[in-house]
């Protein structure tokens, strides 16, 4: 397993100035990745980048949140909903709800896998596994010890069995899954 945490990794600026992004991890490294997990401070309101041929998952994790207009629907997002899967290719237009937001993005292309909340069951058939934490946490089920996380810690390679995240504050946690092997 290898943790990673979010706030030793510098954030890069958006081209249009909206907001700013941590990429916590890719697989394969470089511009032809498989799999992406990222940070993203949005301070203004604005357009979701496009990512054609990738599958994408948002959850807000601090601020009050988002409102997403996709062509045929709206979506309001708080910190603590489940997160919204959608195409990468779509551009939903972002309305801050009250000020700047804190979001954990996954993006999957040419794989299939999830992102969900930590208080529904890790799912036994993602050969690849890893949680993120907003605020503190302990993690069950490993065998040994609990193993403690720090806020905003991303563990990668988590093991399969039946595993428990204890959050150790109101703050969101979520399983992160991809159904083809990955090597970290």
């Amino acid at each position: 397993m290898q943790c990673i945490q979010a706030d030793a990794i510098p954030s890069s600026p958006w081209r249009n100035g909206g907001g700013r992004t941590r990429e916590l991890f890719t697989w394969p490294p470089g511009p032809d990745w498989q799999l992406r997990i990222s940070l993203a401070d949005i301070d203004t309101d604005g357009p979701f980048s496009a990512f054609p041929g990738v599958q994408r998952f948002f959850a807000v994790l601090e601020g009050a949140g988002v409102s997403l207009d996709f062509s045929d629907h709206t979506q309001q997002l708080t910190a603590g909903d489940a997160p919204i899967a959608f195409d990468g290719a779509l551009t939903p237009d972002c309305r801050l709800i009250r000020g700047a937001t804190r979001d954990l993005n996954l993006m999957l292309r040419g794989l299939t896998g999830a992102m969900q909340r930590v208080d529904q069951p890790l799912s036994p058939h993602w050969s690849w596994r890893a949680v993120f934490c907003t605020g503190p946490a302990v993690l069950h089920g490993l065998g040994a010890a609990p193993l403690r996380l720090a806020p905003r810690a991303l563990l990668l390679g988590v093991p399969p069995g039946p595993l428990r995240v204890e959050r150790l504050s109101a703050e969101p946690a979520f399983w992160i899954g991809a159904e083809r092997p990955l090597s970290a």
